[in-house]
């Protein structure tokens, strides 16, 4: 993977990752426009190009299928699923309307109509059960604040429980080693895989030539629902 990037006069940044495999000759180029913000959800985070690539590298499972990414911020893994020809929907925080901006923003620049929703992680609202049966959800850097984790699998759980075959793909950033969603997985009747980077080709301080991950910790982890479900 590749990536450039330049300027316009607005403080927005387009930054472009190009995504190849070179004995297949094929590459897609997704383009991210960050608005030069210290606003957690608009600008690329190490975890988001780890999870691309895992898409990236994944890209004939999500052909044709129904994926959902939750916290998308500026998007990069679902719209790169999307221009793999996964049918994407994006959603951020309901009560974060900039954020959703940005995910439209980015499907614009991309020349996508994708569906943006707002969710509120730990509810039950009208915007998440109008949500489609799903094949994969994505999430990057989700675990980012501790009292969150137990509504993020809340909603997770609830989502695959509509949808028993689907999976949860996430990457997510190491902050402390005190930091732990495995009661929480218990909790919710989840299981959870930890994929090593290696197997997709993310083991690189600079993944394929660009600064994202850099020195950051970054994991991966497919999660996925129990059976059967336990009341």
């Amino acid at each position: 993977m590749r990536m450039s990037e330049n300027e316009d006069s607005h403080n927005i940044a387009v930054k472009r990752f190009t995504f190849e495999e070179k004995e297949l000759r094929t590459r897609i180029t997704v383009s991210v426009p960050e608005v030069l913000d210290p606003q957690y959800g608009m600008y690329v985070w190490p975890c988001a190009v780890v999870l691309a690539q895992f898409v990236w590298t994944h890209r004939a499972e999500l052909e044709g299928k129904t994926v959902l990414e939750i916290g998308a911020g500026v998007s990069l893994p679902g719209v790169l699923a999307a221009r793999c020809g996964a049918q994407v929907t994006l959603s951020d925080s309901a009560e974060l309307p900039h954020c959703l901006d940005n995910c439209r923003r980015t499907c614009q620049v991309n020349q996508l109509s994708v569906p943006v929703v707002g969710l509120t992680w730990g509810q039950v609202s009208s915007s998440l059960l109008l949500l489609p049966a799903l094949d994969f959800i994505l999430g990057s850097d989700v675990f980012y604040e501790p009292e969150d984790f137990e509504d993020i699998l809340f909603t997770v759980a609830f989502l695959l429980r509509r949808s028993p075959h689907a999976q949860f793909w996430t990457a997510y950033q190491e902050r402390s080693a005190d930091w732990s969603i495995e009661a929480l997985l218990h909790k919710w009747n989840l299981k959870c895989v930890d994929i090593p980077l290696e197997s997709f080709e993310a083991n690189t301080e600079h993944l394929a030539g660009s600064s994202l991950p850099g020195s950051h910790m970054v994991q991966m982890m497919v999660i996925s629902l129990k059976e059967p479900w336990k009341r």
